[in-house]
């Protein structure tokens, strides 16, 4: 092992002469010093240190907090602990305790500054004011990981600098305005990109590079943060959170964000960076340059036209993929996937569209799929030995089968919901008032159906197998009357079942709220109804809600 390691270093050395004499480096240039400090040892001590802050921030409030309340007082403490802990960072041969209790330090720091910004100035202004505190600071800082995380934040707060203030940031601005943040967030870390690539590209810039990677890594994650935000609940996650605070705080931070889907200049705007993704990728990669390749493109293309969110999510993931930085890649990756299944709360469309737009985006792409699995269609740029052919043909398989695998399920339950809507028996049940400061709440109405309460809390205390039965008696209108938990008897003529499903721990009637557009509830107060289609099995369908007299709203 010691004669593996001092090969290494003898090249590390032979390439850092090398580099010296071509001019890419400094003359004097040395190799970094290695951090050989046992992990485990650093993350005790950061413990350790951070533990240590929580008294000393305590007693820094409680001594200072005259001084720092009004007046410039805070300013002055902010600018003195933040210049310690970034000396303390950047000085080498510090205790490694006193360099960890430097972090939280600067967090403070942070933190107070932003105190005083926005106590004394607009919201908007003490967000860009933040967020050239943070660019500066990074710059101070040696730490690519301190640099990535204020990268990240500075990226935030440019977003929270350009929407209005004067509303609430996160439900009540305009959709349309904080897509417009993150296109200049993405403006700017293309430019940064170029600069970083065009006028410090060799080893005298080499310092200066590498800020600008780390700041952009972060910043880059806040841009695919704020359009996962925007793009709003994923498929199939609401269900899955439950209930709890987790699920409450995900639903009420991305429930307001899906209202832009209306903009069609949004839609163009996605369209072109889809377009320049694809481009772009077929410039640095020319092996993609053929039939397959070009058709999932198009497939793409064409979805990004429906997600605003998808197109500069792809053209993130096409410049890293083919630059190489292959971990942001999976982050944009997986911020795609995310929007792609956001588009299942799209509510403008109805589900029957919904089903056939993505079974055409499936049916090509496994067309597409197949056609490069042939081999014949189009070949590389070089063969390739027959055993990685093969290999290659079963990763494509095993892609394809999963996509359909995907597809088969997200498009069966929908098909499942329209033949239940088609053949199922029409009928209504009457609301009970609930709480009339959470009736209407945004886009969506809370649900209470009248006998439904007993029902639930004895289906709960049955805990039979499966999920319970109700019985229930439709009248001459087709207005039902929830009866009794279904027990195996027999059924009364004219009685039928209805299937409970869980919700937050509860048992509730096919859903506990109805969804519809942004600005609507005007319309849907005067609900009275849900209405609902029954197979004779049970299974049922909320799919409207009616007025007093039964009457469509």
């Amino acid at each position: 092992m010691s004669h593996i390691n001092s090969q290494r270093a003898d090249a590390l050395a032979t390439l850092i002469d090398d580099a010296t004499r071509a001019g890419l480096l400094p003359s004097g240039a040395a190799r970094p010093v290695q951090d050989v400090r046992p992990w485990p040892l650093v993350l005790m001590t950061a413990l350790g240190a951070w533990l240590a802050a929580i008294p000393l921030v305590l007693a820094l409030g409680a001594g200072l907090e005259s001084v720092v309340r009004h007046g410039p007082g805070a300013y002055v403490v902010a600018a003195i602990v933040l210049v310690v802990a970034v000396l303390l960072i950047r000085t080498r041969g510090v205790a490694l305790f006193v360099e960890q209790l430097a972090v939280p330090c600067l967090l403070v720091g942070g933190s107070l500054l932003g105190y005083a910004l926005f106590r004394d100035y607009a919201t908007q202004t003490a967000s860009l004011l933040m967020c050239l505190a943070c660019l500066l600071t990074a710059a101070a800082l040696p730490r690519d990981w301190l640099r990535v995380l204020l990268g990240l934040v500075a990226c935030g707060l440019l977003g929270l600098g350009i929407i209005d203030s004067t509303r609430d940031w996160i439900f009540e601005n305009d959709p349309t305005q904080l897509y417009s943040a993150w296109m200049l967030a993405l403006a700017l870390w293309l430019g940064a990109h170029w600069l970083q690539k065009q006028a410090f590209n060799d080893g005298r810039g080499a310092s200066i590079a590498a800020f600008l990677e780390s700041l952009s890594t972060g910043w880059v994650l806040a841009i695919l943060l704020g359009l996962v935000f925007w793009s709003g609940m994923t498929f199939m996650l609401g269900g899955a959170l439950g209930g709890g605070i987790v699920g409450d705080v995900a639903r009420e931070a991305t429930r307001h964000q899906a209202v832009a889907w209306y903009a069609q200049v949004l839609n163009g705007v996605s369209l072109v960076l889809a377009t320049a993704a694809a481009a772009w990728t077929g410039w640095r990669w020319p092996a993609l340059r053929q039939l397959p390749a070009i058709g999932v493109a198009l497939v793409l293309i064409v979805l990004a036209w429906f997600m605003p969110a998808l197109g500069p999510v792809l053209l993130i993931l096409a410049y890293c993929l083919t630059s190489g930085r292959s971990r942001v890649a999976v982050a944009a990756a997986l911020a795609a996937a995310w929007i792609l299944g956001s588009f299942y709360y799209q509510l403008a469309w109805p589900l029957a569209s919904k089903a056939a737009l993505l079974a055409m985006a499936g049916a090509l792409l496994c067309a597409l799929s197949w056609l490069a699995t042939r081999g014949a269609v189009l070949h590389l740029v070089e063969s390739k030995p027959a055993g990685v052919v093969l290999e290659r043909r079963a990763a494509r398989l095993g892609v394809l089968g999963g996509l359909l695998l995907v597809l088969l399920v997200a498009n069966g339950g929908i098909w499942q919901k329209e033949q239940l809507i088609a053949k199922g028996q029409a009928i209504f049940v009457a609301l009970e008032p609930v709480d009339p400061r959470s009736l209407m709440q945004g886009d969506y109405m809370r649900l209470n159906f009248v006998n439904l309460g007993v029902l639930s809390t004895l289906a709960s205390v049955d805990r039979a197998p499966g999920r319970p039965l109700v019985v229930a008696m439709r009248d001459a209108r087709g207005v039902a009357e929830l009866l009794r938990p279904y027990t195996q008897e027999a059924l009364a003529p004219g009685e039928f079942l209805l299937e409970l499903t869980p919700k937050d721990g509860n048992w509730v009637l096919v859903s506990d709220a109805w969804f519809f557009k942004e600005g609507e509830a005007a319309r849907w107060e005067k609900a009275r109804y849900g209405e609902f289609r029954v197979l004779p099995d049970g299974r049922a369908l909320l799919v409207g809600m009616r007025g007093p007299e039964l009457e469509k709203l």
